[in-house]
């Protein structure tokens, strides 16, 4: 989120706590033609998150090519691993599909996961497929997917976000924190992806070579403006009640660029780490416990606590000790039959969007 919003300011002033650095890597690819987009590679730190079992996902059927590293890195192998399988597949079937030669160039920058000599690790079927680098430093000046389409997809990925903020806080009763804090999540994350991706129309798409290849971009015969999304975007947060601007959001757009430092990297694996341990262990708790369990030692426990304060011979003493038994005994079990009610409340209301 925007950092002006009450949201990532809340969350800079609480003590001990440091902003969410949670991180995944996307790589983009498509024709100079804007027809053909491959199926991007996302890397995450979890290859198993919790949110997958509990959504039921088929990483085979995801909109990406789900792959996973410690900090979240594309490494030589799962680059190689997404050109033999998501690459090279829907490369050759477009060719057959269009009567085409079985001819193709990959064109590449030189990131680090791009490391030269990449044709000897092709699978044999996809031999007709050659490998080109761009220049030393010219990436920000000819990388199609680096002129404006990466930050394009930037800004359609926080409009959606914007967009379920909106609609989860006018329609349910869940607050903007408890949504960001509760229910926004990896599977969430996915579902909006898909969408700014499938917005990137294929005219961006084409137009992003004229300066590398301007005689394959198709003249316009439109002197349209441009998308208004970031202006969508600010009159979304503010019918949520957030002081956000178009500079916010073009400061969070050049903010997603900047890498996080090696300590960063290494402190966001051991919280992470932590975190799954935790988040198992609370799992494997809650699994035990059925909702009806929950709520009928909650309600057996307001019995108690009425009769105790009603007959109890010190009324003080009685006060005291039900609430500090309310407070540390009974209260993750409240917390935990809360969180099912309003995941509940959260499912119905996205299975009634996508319907």
């Amino acid at each position: 989120m925007p950092k002006r919003t009450f949201i990532t300011q809340e969350e800079a002033k609480l003590p001990g706590h440091k902003p969410m650095k949670d991180r995944l890597t996307l790589l983009f690819c498509a024709n100079a033609s804007g027809n053909l987009k491959i199926k991007p590679l996302l890397v995450y730190h979890s290859e198993n998150p919790r949110t997958f079992k509990k959504h039921k996902v088929d990483k085979e059927r995801l909109s990406v090519m789900w792959r996973s590293n410690s900090k979240a890195w594309v490494t030589r192998v799962l680059f190689v691993d997404w050109v033999n399988h998501a690459f090279g597949p829907a490369v050759k079937q477009y060719l057959l599909d269009n009567d085409l030669p079985l001819k193709a160039l990959l064109l590449m920058d030189n990131a680090p996961a791009h490391p030269k000599g990449l044709e000897v690790d092709l699978l044999e079927e996809f031999s007709f497929i050659s490998i080109m680098f761009l220049p030393p430093n010219t990436t920000a000046l000819l990388q199609p997917m680096d002129q404006q389409l990466i930050a394009n997809f930037k800004k359609l990925y926080t409009k959606e976000l914007f967009r379920r903020c909106f609609e989860v806080t006018d329609c349910t009763t869940i607050t903007l924190r408890e949504f960001w804090k509760d229910h926004f999540d990896i599977v969430t994350c996915l579902k909006m992806i898909t969408t700014a991706w499938n917005g990137i129309s294929q005219r961006n798409l084409n137009c992003a070579w004229r300066s590398l290849w301007p005689d394959c971009v198709a003249p316009s015969d439109s002197d349209a403006p441009e998308s208004t999304v970031v202006q969508d975007i600010v009159a979304l947060g503010r019918t949520m009640g957030l002081e956000v601007t178009e500079e916010d959001i073009s400061e969070l757009v050049k903010e997603h660029d900047h890498e996080l430092t090696t300590q960063e990297l290494v402190e966001l694996q051991a919280e992470a780490a932590q975190e799954q341990a935790s988040l198992e262990e609370e799992e494997a708790t809650e699994e035990r416990l059925s909702s009806k369990e929950l709520r009928d030692i909650c309600l057996k426990w307001k019995d108690v606590q009425a009769f105790a304060q009603r007959h109890h011979p010190d009324k003080h003493v009685a006060h005291d000790l039900v609430n500090t038994f309310d407070t540390r005994v009974m209260s993750p079990f409240r917390e935990v039959l809360k969180r099912r009610m309003k995941q509940q409340t959260m499912d119905r209301f996205f299975s009634k969007k996508q319907r």
